[in-house]
């Protein structure tokens, strides 16, 4: 006889906060960039759908949806099972930035809790979470949110939770659902294949074959592991180790989460999650030898970074690269995909004394310029002054004498104006300045392939969107809140490398994992 349908929810609340922005992240931001509920958030999870537009065709949760069915297809052929019936919560995704209102976090978990009361009961539930989101007032916004939605749905429903791998984890995270698994690429490039995932994991709970067990441990340390990527040393080796334990079965996930080091989290720090099926004594056992990979990479520490003038001669000098593409530099203390503002104006000051003889596009977010200037003609000229508007305390002003090159819309950044001063082209705009695509700027009427140099506000993603064009890539340190030593001034409850000296990892574990 046929068995009673699965009714699987699923939801996803992402926003990656730093802590040293005093930009405020509103329910208007979530809105502004990816908001959808019901049976639109469904739609948007289709093979040929776009999930999230503007970023991601099929992200976490349309690998979720799509590996339920082709789960639930397989498992019907062979048991003649009734199979499996998503249902649609909410779908909340904000550009980085600053802190979540307290007003904005409980308005995303009343929207998740309308839609889990006009709905029948769930069999289990899928959440998609960042992991180093913050919230005023609220240390562990996750936490948070698994709390109420917990409270809601009762103590036994199976709950699984996919993050970031830049997360921080926290014991009531932990304690509160049945799986926690995260991202295994930096640049992360597998969002689908973790959603899917997922979607194993909780079927075969749901269907009482798979009984996870997690084993975690919590190294306090900000940075380590060089670049972080995933694919060079010495990360790679790690990663390896554990995608060859998932291949052989000897693990449901295991996931290594670098942190995000400018989030508040009071116990920020790189985390070891290891997911078996009902083997406590191997996940802890493979949890440790992990932890100990992970901190005897420590000391490998982020490139140093140009300063702005060392990075526009180079380009200067990099002919060949500019006449086959363009330059890239990467504007590592204001990128924007890390939580910062958006308008830092020192390259573009540099680019002014240094590189008047290069045609760059540099994006800056400057709200009060572009409401000022959009009622004005193309090809007219205004004196502006940019910068120092959202963080004022950091920032500093430019004042320039510019021509209205173009005017548009995009989604996400809301209005954007090409402002030229000789060969820069600043796009200013309303929103983030999101930059990981060269869509960015032919958004706002540019042709990326005629710049010499492109400015963008990203550490890795857009050397995948920019591959074909890129033909030298170099970092910028021009002072700004995603510096990597600007968190030192953060308070979190120990100490942590390498702000300060710290020895070994196992009292810390402790503390964080049983306290």
């Amino acid at each position: 006889m046929p068995g009673r349908c699965l009714r699987l929810g699923f939801a996803r609340v992402n926003q990656e906060t730093n802590a040293l922005s005093p930009v405020r992240t509103t329910l208007d931001d979530f809105r502004a960039t990816h908001w959808l509920e019901g049976p639109k958030l469904l739609a948007a999870c289709g093979r040929k759908s776009m999930e999230v537009p503007g970023m991601f065709r099929n992200a976490e949760l349309s690998g979720f949806a799509q590996e339920a069915h082709k789960l639930a297809h397989d498992h019907d052929l062979a048991h003649g099972h009734v199979g499996v019936a998503l249902v649609p919560l909410v779908s909340a995704w904000a550009v980085p930035s600053g802190p979540l209102t307290r007003e904005c976090l409980q308005g995303i978990i009343d929207a998740i809790l309308q839609q889990l009361r006009a709905t029948e009961p769930l069999d289990g539930l899928y959440l998609s979470l960042h992991g180093a989101m913050g919230a005023l007032e609220t240390p562990d916004p996750e936490a948070e949110i698994i709390r109420q939605i917990r409270a809601e749905v009762g103590p036994a429903l199976p709950i699984v939770v996919t993050y970031d791998l830049h997360a921080s984890v926290s014991r009531e995270v932990v304690e509160q659902v049945q799986g926690l698994i995260a991202y295994a690429t930096n640049p992360h490039r597998d969002h689908a294949r973790t959603g899917a995932k997922a979607a194993r994991l909780l079927l075969g709970i749901c269907r009482k074959r798979l009984h996870p067990t997690t084993a975690w441990r919590s190294l306090p340390m900000l940075l380590g592991g060089g670049t972080t990527i995933d694919f060079l040393p010495p990360m790679l080796a790690i990663f390896q180790r554990l995608r060859h334990w998932e291949r052989q079965g000897k693990i449901l996930s295991g996931s290594v989460l670098m942190c995000h080091p400018w989030n508040a989290h009071p116990e920020t720090g790189w985390n070891v999650l290891i997911v078996t099926d009902a083997n406590r004594a191997l996940a802890e056992q493979l949890a440790d030898e992990v932890a100990e990979q992970c901190w005897k990479v420590r000391h490998e520490l982020p490139p140093a970074f140009h300063t702005p003038e060392k990075a526009i001669q180079l380009a200067k000098e990099a002919r060949l690269a500019r006449r086959l593409g363009v330059v890239v530099l990467a504007d590592a203390s204001d990128v924007v995909s890390a939580g910062a503002p958006g308008e830092n104006t020192a390259l573009i000051a540099a680019l002014l004394a240094h590189g008047r003889e290069l045609v760059s596009y540099v994006p800056l977010r400057d709200p009060e310029v572009v409401a000022a200037l959009w009622p004005m003609a193309i090809g007219s000229q205004h004196e502006v002054t940019i910068g120092a508007k959202l963080d004022a305390a950091r920032g500093q002003q430019l004042a320039l004498q510019v021509k209205i090159h173009e005017k548009r819309e995009s989604h996400g950044v809301g209005r954007m104006l090409v402002l030229v001063h000789e060969k820069v082209h600043i796009v200013v705009v309303e929103g983030p300045a999101l930059t990981m695509r060269p869509s960015f700027f032919s958004n706002a009427g540019l042709n990326p392939w005629r710049a010499d140099v492109i400015v963008v506000k990203n550490f890795f993603p857009f050397r995948m969107f920019f591959a074909a064009m890129a033909r030298l890539t170099l970092y910028v340190k021009s002072s700004g809140v995603t510096d990597f030593d600007a968190a030192h001034v953060l308070e979190f409850a120990g100490e942590i490398h390498p702000r300060d000296e710290v020895t070994e990892w196992r009292t810390a574990d402790r503390r964080r994992r049983f306290s």
